[in-house]
Formats: structure tokens, sequence, C-alpha cells
């Protein structure tokens, strides 16, 4: 495959999405649930609902389909803007008593927000893998695709690319109906308030 001189910011960019949005949110749910912090286990479960985006989002590219770039940049922006959202459990994470794990998922979230909105600027440049006819298949955006087909190779290697796709497409009219259904009757209902969730 052609050199492309940004392959390994991408490479990276996968990299740190693991760690960010996998692995530590495992961790801190757990945490959570150890030392019994409903408020963060609120948040924590209302960021999973958000970031399974980024799972399909994977399927997708899998797919090869210009869609994932798109998903793409709306679960960044959705994932920072679901980690502030909600007015009453960010005044319950405020008012927590000093600990570990509070100072722990605070630098998390914020760290995570800054990620996910640079992650959103960076990916803004690749929209050209969406609008042009066969783009998808040029070396500058199939960078992207590379570490999808990975993970492809490791978790399904006997299931083909469209296969895995379709499921993609499926979660997406999934999550797409539901946030849907949360904009137009759950929001305003609820506000800013998590109770509901």
């Amino acid at each position: 495959m052609q050199d492309i001189w940004f392959r390994p910011l991408v490479w990276t960019d996968y990299r740190l999405a693991v760690i960010f949005t996998v692995i530590l949110p495992i961790i801190f749910l757990i945490w959570a649930l150890l030392q019994k912090v409903e408020s963060i286990q609120r948040l924590l479960i209302i960021y999973w609902r958000v970031a399974s985006l980024l799972m399909i989002t994977v399927y997708l590219m899998i797919a090869s389909w210009p869609i994932a770039f798109i998903t793409s940049f709306a679960a960044r922006i959705l994932i920072a803007i679901a980690l502030w959202f909600w007015v009453d459990l960010n005044d319950e994470i405020k008012d927590l008593p000093q600990s570990l794990l509070k100072l722990s998922f605070t630098a998390w979230r914020w760290a995570v927000t800054i990620y996910t909105l640079i992650g959103a600027i960076a990916i803004l440049p690749f929209y050209s893998c969406v609008l042009t006819e066969g783009a998808i298949k040029q070396p500058f955006c199939e960078v992207w695709l590379e570490a999808p087909w990975q993970y492809k190779a490791w978790m399904h290697p006997n299931l083909a690319p469209g296969v895995l796709g379709f499921f993609g497409i499926v979660g997406l009219v999934f999550y797409v109906l539901y946030l849907a259904y949360f904009l137009f009757f759950r929001l305003g209902k609820q506000g800013r308030s998590a109770l509901e969730q």
C-alpha cells in the first residue's frame, strides 16, 4: 500500500481510542460499582449508550462504507456532549467527597472530551472520502480502514466484510431511532436531568 505520511497518526488515534473510550471507561465503571458511586455509574451507562456509535463505525469501516466517516465524526461530538450534558450528574459528581475515583474520573472526562473534539476536527479533511464517488478506495481514505480491517482479521476472520457492514447498518438504524426518540420525546420532558435515564 502506498506510503501515507499520516498513517502513524491514524494508528495512534485508534490506539488512543481503545485506551480512552473502551479500557478506561470499563475500569471506571467497575470501580464505581465497587465504591457504590451511583452518579458515576449513571454517567458511564449513558456514556456507553452514546459511545456504541464508535463500534458501529468500526463495522461500517470494515465494509468500506463511506458513511463511517460521518458516524465517526458524530460519535466524537456526541461523546463530548454526553459527558457534560447532565446538570444533575455534574452537580452530584462535583459534590462527591474527594477521592482517587473522583479525581481520576474527572481527569478522564476532560481528557476524553479534548481527545474526541480534536479527533472530530482531525477527521473533517477526510469528508472527501464520503462526498467523492470511489474516494474510499484511495490510499488517503483507506488508511482509516486499516485498523478496522485488522480488528476483523482478529475477531471475525470467517465473516465477509459486507455481512459485518450489514450488522453495522442495523446497529446504526437502532442508534438513530433511539437518538431521535430521545431528542423529540424525552429531552423535552426531562431536560438536562439524567434521572429518567
